[in-house]
């Protein structure tokens, strides 16, 4: 898959958005929490997207695919470039990420009918 592909299948998910942020980094939000990031300074163009442990643990056994910067603690795999995975292969992991960062934010419903965005607070 190419970005443009990328972009076009990431922004098809409902409440999906998309914005740049850190200099060129092309990140996928969903209710304000990011479900993917396309590195548009790297050459090859690189992916990152939020997976389960045991599919992170998979992932990060094949060449190509690592934690992703900063954040592979929380499950976050790199693919170094995009062409390490086919396209539906590449499809169902963004709809993973998409699905498990959806789920963490809910979409209410106010008095008005107007649609309000809340997030769950972690317990400290």
């Amino acid at each position: 898959m190419d970005v443009e592909s990328i972009r076009h299948f990431c922004l098809s998910f409902p409440d999906a958005k998309e914005n740049l942020q850190w200099g060129e980094d092309l990140c996928f939000k969903v209710r304000g929490k990011i479900f993917a990031v396309v590195d548009l300074g790297s050459v090859p163009q690189r992916l990152s997207f939020k997976c389960s442990p045991e599919k992170f643990a998979e992932l990060t056994e094949q060449e190509g695919i690592s934690p992703a910067p900063y954040v592979g603690r929380y499950k976050w795999a790199l693919l170094e470039r995009l062409s390490v995975l086919s396209a539906p292969e590449l499809k169902d992991l963004i709809r993973e990420s998409y699905a498990m960062v959806a789920s963490k934010t809910k979409v209410k419903t106010s008095s008005r009918g107007a649609r309000e965005v809340s997030r769950k607070k972690k317990k400290r």
